[in-house]
């Protein structure tokens, strides 16, 4: 199959997030996807094949499948647009978080993905065990959002990995804060699919663009990912859904032989 390596969020190549995308002609056993995620060892690696007008699309960590991935669609929506269907401008995929729509606008995807508020909950004391400083609040959607007094905390931060693996509250810990440039800022980890911290994770967005959305009260944000790699994402909190935008570059096109 042809396997192709796209850093996503980002406008060069060893930045953003990178992701391995799989291009098939039919739906390959689980076992046998989950085995190829592994021995890519990205955070995540995207299995996509054509079935009438949409794509099939299923993302796997080297610790397991997901529901929802932000910079591995992004990586495919831009495999599709320049090597499977050239100049496509739009691209529907369906997935375990239903239908997901890619529009290609100029040098950025505009993905639309569900909406997940996170709710508050109580969590402040067992988290700081975890990441080494008390938090403000915490809150739970997919995953546990973390919210941090300033910016220079969330870039500072040295999680206790072992602790937060035993936290087992939410798929991963998002820690983040008003930003000094960006609206906000944040970082992903998820050592439970035995990814400790992820470059930059659009799907965390969908729940921090309508957080902050409503603190910061406006609709239009733009994000940082404080990752060593680090990447932007431009968002938009659209009622039940959020729009999250980015560039990709190509890094690598081989074949993986079965």
């Amino acid at each position: 199959m042809k396997y192709f390596v796209v850093d996503a969020f980002t406008e060069n190549i060893f930045g953003g997030n990178p992701a391995g995308i799989c291009v098939l002609e039919k739906s390959l056993d689980e076992t046998l996807m989950q085995n190829i995620a592994k021995e890519n060892n990205l955070s995540e690696t995207a299995f996509v094949y054509k079935e009438q007008n949409n794509y099939c699309l299923r993302w796997f960590t080297p610790g397991g499948e997901i529901d929802l991935c932000g910079h591995a669609t992004l990586g495919t929506a831009y495999i599709i647009a320049n090597f499977v269907d050239k100049d496509v401008k739009k691209m529907e995929f369906s997935t375990k978080s239903g239908i997901l729509t890619v529009e290609k606008k100029g040098d950025l995807f505009e993905m639309d993905f569900p909406s997940r508020m996170p709710q508050k909950i109580d969590a402040v004391d067992k988290v700081t065990e975890v990441i080494g400083i008390k938090p403000v609040e915490t809150y739970l959607s997919r995953d546990l959002v973390v919210l941090l007094e300033t910016e220079e905390q969330v870039k500072n931060l040295k999680p206790d990995f072992v602790k937060m693996k035993q936290l087992n509250i939410g798929l991963g810990v998002v820690v983040t804060a008003k930003g000094q440039k960006e609206d906000f800022v944040s970082r992903y980890f998820a050592p439970e699919l035995n990814v400790n911290e992820d470059p930059v994770t659009g799907s965390s967005h969908s729940s921090l663009v309508p957080f902050w959305a409503e603190r910061l009260g406006k609709q239009h944000l733009v994000a940082r990912q404080l990752s060593e790699r680090g990447g932007v994402l431009v968002c938009e909190n659209a009622g039940e859904r959020v729009k999250i935008s980015g560039s990709a570059v190509l890094y690598m096109v081989g074949e993986i032989n079965l």
